[in-house]
């Protein structure tokens, strides 16, 4: 019985792909499909790819605008809007206008945050919103004054923007821009005469009684919060360019992804999509099914290893020459999660040589309860970063189960990666937000789960369809005796 080649399947699987980690917007490859055909979901409802939202902090005249700018030039083959906070001021009545002077422009009160959560919240929905503009020479807004569409990066700029918790929420990045404030000062007086019409006494005196009280008390302990801080702001190439690499590579990752920095799809090809068609359908063989199974697993097997910590090494190669490379750590085990989880075995030791591999077997009762009834597993386990294998990740209670007995064990939570083929988001939501450290390394994330807690559109019984047990597979070639003990034919 020979392999069914992925080449011949290419051309029917492009015609209704949906890719689970490249948008794919101007090729009108989805098709139409039925409720019961529910894609591999790459985004929100209706097609929509959630946006990568970077919140850019720091101090007034620190260098926010600029440090966007930069982003924003780098980016220049994505669709990036910027978000102000400025425009979101609220108007000042005739008595706050009649002691302006007296007003604290950088007080969280002085922002319509509610209005402000409110555009963000649509905007990372894929909904177009409308953003006041605020006039400063007036000290009033213009409702509905720009209209703003969804793009691929929202960046929220302004010296409050992490002060909200909600907002807060909302970022994928977080960005601080730490500037000397002498430089700062310096900034906001040729700003501030220049574009707002003001004389450089009322600038001083503001600064000395609002803006640097205010910094010190709203603004400098939101740094926190910060993932990278930028010292120098806009002067800072080096950390622009590392700041617009990791944000391209956000862009090209599932939303999950953005959600769990602990989750790694790998990246998709026709290759790999053309398998994942065939393991998928329910008319393949169990011949076909295994090979091509076996072929993802090694893949997915493959990039989980490069998760591993590693060390510089020299070797002399056989021209005499010296070659710098890398050498991985060698305290290594892997464990199966009883049975589907032992089809990953043979991939593993083609990986490793020689690898210590252990097992989990928990007892599953409509996937609501779990139950370990059994465990073999390396003695010095504490000591060692663990592999674990199982290929579906459904709900997450199994994937739970078993890495609490790891934990138990006394392996380090960070020392653990999760191996599998397919993933439901809400099995994701679960292992990550009860074991944040542990690496999840998959090949596609699904749709969702079905009223019976089975992954969909998934594969089926993994199990059963690997070792052959499936009862609705015609063409494999086992036989089940009196003893209903499974055969060879």
């Amino acid at each position: 019985m020979g392999s069914r080649p992925v080449d011949e399947i290419l051309d029917a699987a492009a015609a209704g792909v949906h890719y689970s980690t490249l948008r794919l917007e101007e090729l009108n490859i989805n098709g139409s499909m039925s409720r019961e055909e529910q894609p591999t979901t790459s985004g929100l409802e209706n097609g929509h790819q959630e946006p990568f939202v970077i919140g850019v902090a720091g101090g007034a005249s620190s260098g926010k605008s600029t440090v966007c700018k930069m982003i924003i030039d780098q980016l220049c083959d994505q669709r990036v809007v910027v978000v102000t906070q400025e425009s979101f001021y609220y108007g000042l009545s005739d008595e706050e206008l009649i002691h302006v002077h007296d007003y604290n422009f950088d007080h969280p009160d002085a922002f319509d945050t509610e209005l402000l959560l409110s555009c963000m919240e649509n905007l990372k929905h894929g909904k177009a919103v409308d953003i006041p503009n605020y006039n400063f020479k007036t000290y009033k807004s213009v409702a509905n004054a720009r209209k703003v569409n969804p793009s691929d990066v929202i960046i929220l700029e302004g010296i409050l923007v992490f002060h909200d918790s909600r907002l807060r929420e909302l970022m994928n990045m977080k960005i601080f821009v730490d500037t000397d404030a002498d430089v700062r000062l310096t900034r906001r007086i040729r700003r501030d005469t220049i574009e707002k019409g003001r004389d450089i006494k009322t600038v001083l005196d503001q600064y000395s009684k609002f803006v640097k009280p205010a910094f010190e008390d709203f603004i400098l302990p939101t740094k926190k919060y910060a993932d990278i801080i930028i010292p120098r702001g806009g002067d800072n190439d080096v950390a622009i360019d590392l700041i617009v690499q990791h944000i391209r590579t956000k862009l090209g990752q599932h939303d999950l992804c953005k959600v769990h920095p602990n989750l790694y799809v790998i990246q998709t090809t026709y290759q790999i999509r053309g398998m994942h068609t065939i393991i998928r359908d329910a008319a393949t063989t169990t011949h076909d099914f295994i090979f091509y199974a076996d072929r993802l697993i090694r893949l997915v097997v493959e990039h989980g290893l490069g998760h591993l910590p590693f060390k510089e090494k020299q070797v002399i190669t056989p021209t005499g020459s010296v070659y710098t490379g890398v050498e991985f750590s060698k305290r290594l085990c892997g464990i199966s999660v009883i049975r589907s989880g032992e089809s990953m075995e043979n991939a593993l030791r083609a990986c490793c040589k020689g690898i210590k591999i252990g097992k989990i077997l928990i007892h599953r009762e409509g996937d609501n309860g779990q139950q370990l009834i059994y465990h073999n597993l390396p003695k010095d386990i504490a000591n060692r970063h663990v592999l674990l294998l199982d290929p579906i990740l459904g709900t997450g209670n199994s994937a739970v189960q078993a890495i609490c007995l790891l934990l138990k064990k006394g392996v380090q939570e960070a020392n653990i990666i999760f191996l599998n083929l397919i993933s439901a988001p809400q099995g994701v939501h679960v292992v990550s937000k009860r074991f944040p450290r542990v690496k999840i390394v998959t090949s596609e994330i699904d749709f969702g789960l079905n009223d019976d807690f089975r992954v969909i559109p998934g594969m089926g019984e993994f199990g059963d369809r690997y070792f052959g047990t499936d009862d609705y597979q015609s063409s494999t070639p086992f036989f089940c005796d009196e003893k209903n003990r499974v055969r060879l034919l």
